[in-house]
């Protein structure tokens, strides 16, 4: 048991060099999770959400670095407080692409990986999610600055905006990958100022990554419809002939 918590507590402590800054390793391991979980999400399977977890823990501890002791002795707030919500929505994600998966599993198609299947999202839920982003962005910077976090707009919108990718990606809306890309860019400068560079390089090489899943899910959409399509047509070709006949009689 000591060696156990031993090597914890050194796994907790560990840091490198780079550039002449100090980099806790367990930034670097949480981020990636982070990417990992990312990759899994794009393929649509159900352990993009457990992998996902394991991310935020490491990283929560990471941002409350003033109560934690790290490097660069800052608190980001909405950094912090989006590895709890991240962790929170992801059960939820977790649970129902489990259900999802289940389901395309048993109907024969023949996708038993896949756990969600891409869509838009619909009118109204647009609108739902610009009145978050907006209200959300305005409450939290509020609430961030009042307990001292560093930029607070900034950290508000990335916690606002991972909260509705987050979300957007356990409802397997095909939106949630452009709302990533918004976070992304609000999130690279404020990390590179505050010196958290892994998290910062995560985020830069995060921008293009998301650009991927994007199109990739649109893809998956696109052979979607044309599978539909094809079904239909062919539905309508093999019905034909009995119409044809009863039309006779």
């Amino acid at each position: 048991m000591d060696s156990v918590m031993s090597a914890l507590v050194g796994f907790l402590t560990a840091q490198l060099t780079i550039g002449g800054a100090p980099i806790l390793v367990r930034e670097i391991v949480g981020n990636l999770f982070g990417l990992g979980s990312a990759y899994l999400g794009m393929r649509r399977l159900v352990w993009a959400w457990p992998v996902g977890i394991a991310g935020n823990i490491l990283l929560f501890t990471v941002f409350l670095g003033g109560v934690f002791h790290t490097p660069q002795d800052l608190d980001l707030y909405g950094q912090a407080g989006r590895q709890v919500m991240f962790l929170l929505v992801s059960v939820y994600g977790w649970w129902r692409w489990a259900q999802t998966r289940r389901v395309v599993a048993g109907d024969g198609s023949g996708r038993d990986d896949a756990a969600v299947m891409p869509r838009w999202a619909t009118g109204r839920e647009r609108m739902v999610m610009l009145a978050f982003a907006v209200g959300g962005t305005v409450i939290f910077a509020r609430i961030f600055g009042a307990l001292g976090s560093w930029g607070p707009w900034a950290d508000a919108w990335i916690f606002v905006g991972s909260m509705l990718a987050t979300w957007g990606m356990a409802k397997g809306w095909t939106e949630f990958w452009l709302i990533w890309i918004a976070v992304d860019v609000v999130g690279v400068p404020l990390l590179f100022l505050g010196g958290y560079y892994p998290s910062a390089a995560l985020y830069l090489f995060y921008g293009g990554f998301v650009t991927w899943g994007f199109v990739t899910w649109l893809r998956i959409q696109r052979q979607d419809r044309a599978a539909a399509a094809s079904s239909s047509s062919l539905s309508s070709v093999t019905t034909t002939p009995e119409s044809v006949l009863d039309g006779a009689r």
